[in-house]
């Protein structure tokens, strides 16, 4: 099982955890676990057609996924992932 880091912004749709456990090989089967069981997750960081919006980066144990081999990365038990979906806006 992997710990996946819940940021501030998504923990309501987790009912307030910091941390959630998943299971998965992958870190697209540990997204997909975390939104069948946090249903609200998902529709903050899935596009309609399933796929992960382009505005969220995922951290395997400190290493961004995207330089790795994105949703194919392996995870292992113990691994840790964290979803930081992009801040963006302002007052100009």
């Amino acid at each position: 099982m992997s710990t996946v880091k819940i940021p501030p912004v998504l923990r309501q749709a987790v009912g307030g955890e910091r941390t959630v456990e998943v299971t998965g090989e992958t870190v697209g089967e540990v997204l997909t676990n975390l939104c069948d069981q946090h249903p609200a997750v998902g529709s903050q960081i899935l596009t309609p057609d399933g796929e992960l919006h382009k505005y969220v980066n995922v951290y395997v144990n400190d290493e961004d996924a995207r330089l790795l081999q994105w949703t194919d990365t392996p995870v292992g038990e113990g691994d840790t992932l964290m979803i930081l979906p992009a801040m963006a806006g302002g007052e100009r």
